[in-house]
């Protein structure tokens, strides 16, 4: 269903002209569906702020539950931001504390970058302690990505993220572990996630937190895991919102490191991403570059237009079939709340509803 374009945000126009469903507010009041608000914490770095807003806008949007979706961006002031970031985020996100006033049905936290080997000891980390600890006690269930991910973790279970040898970067076939769990309902067993990371909360330490893992890979590690109550926080270590050439636009970044001395080695490529034809012609470039690079001539344009049409997206459908299932169940623990509203509270057994839905 629908998206509701509650502010001016460029992304809803973008959206629209990429073929998504988004309703003018004055069009959505004539409308008789159920509102769902959603708030979307985005801590993403200058470069990715816009982006990420349409990835994550754009899969909330494929949601087939009878609903319109408005989403509330927010972030935090502590996250060091650029003149034009800035001016984006004053002019189009809204204030934790307006967040706050109003409510919200559900939660989106995304990654961010970070300086620090430990999270704790980010200009980030206590007030999004503070996110987390209103949105777990005021809102349905809070979605992690990443790094919020391995924020959480650490914060409610001691648990801190492990560095990696090297960096989990690409596309990983996963399997689904535990095939009862609504949020994983009808999708496929097998499939494709892109990954992004240096560091990982391993299965082990998901598990010794008592959280409960739902989807792996023998390479990648967990790609999606829920709390104790198999609802309230849900984790996700990978990227199921990424798009086609996000990993190719990550891949040109540092690439462009390389150019102005950022990293001492050629950026390699990510696994399982590129088709052998792409990686021939950026080891053309990589050649013509570094020649270029060492004599000093002008160096040659990065081949993005040529790679576009020859890259394959083998992960969208499935998380968008995981955020539908998410949704959807936000959607009627939501719905179930307000009846028993009338009908004489909620189960003290089963506050979330996940029974009613496994009898299901």
């Amino acid at each position: 269903m629908p998206l509701v374009a509650n502010s001016l945000l460029p992304t809803f126009t973008r959206l629209r002209e990429e073929g998504d469903s988004v309703l003018d507010p004055t069009r959505a009041q004539h409308q008789d569906i159920r509102e769902m608000h959603i708030g979307l914490l985005n801590m993403m770095p200058d470069a990715a702020l816009e982006a990420t807003e349409r990835q994550f806008l754009r899969i909330v949007s494929s949601s087939n539950q009878i609903a319109q979706f408005y989403v509330h961006l927010f972030t935090l002031p502590q996250l060091p931001r650029g003149e034009k970031a800035a001016a984006h985020i004053n002019k189009y996100y809204e204030t934790f504390d307006a967040i706050k006033a109003e409510g919200l049905d559900a939660l989106i936290i995304t990654g961010a970058n970070v300086t620090q080997p430990d999270l704790a000891d980010e200009p980030f980390w206590e007030p999004l302690i503070e996110v987390i600890d209103w949105g777990y006690n005021n809102v349905t269930s809070i979605l992690c990505s990443c790094l919020a991910t391995h924020a959480v973790v650490q914060f409610r279970h001691q648990q801190k993220r492990q560095r990696l040898t090297q960096k989990c970067w690409g596309i990983f076939q996963h399997e689904v572990i535990d095939r009862s769990h609504p949020l994983v309902n009808d999708i496929n067993t097998r499939f494709d996630v892109p990954h992004s990371r240096y560091n990982e909360i391993t299965q082990q330490q998901f598990e010794d937190a008592g959280l409960h893992v739902l989807i792996a890979s023998p390479v990648a590690g967990v790609h999606l895991a829920v709390s104790e109550d198999l609802f309230r926080i849900v984790y996700f270590q990978g990227h199921p919102e990424y798009d086609i050439n996000s990993l190719l636009k990550e891949y040109k970044r540092e690439v462009q490191l390389f150019i102005h001395d950022k990293r001492e080695s050629y950026p390699p490529f990510p696994d399982n991403y590129f088709s052998q034809q792409v990686q021939a012609i950026l080891l053309e470039h990589k050649s013509h570059l570094i020649k270029a690079k060492a004599d000093q001539q002008p160096l040659p344009v990065f081949p993005e237009e040529l790679i576009c049409s020859r890259l394959h997206n083998t992960w969208h459908d499935t998380g968008e079939a995981m955020i539908n299932n998410w949704i959807g169940h936000v959607y009627q623990i939501t719905n179930s709340d307000r009846k028993k509203c009338f009908m004489g509270g909620v189960d003290p057994d089963d506050p979330l509803g996940i029974k009613h839905i496994h009898d299901d």
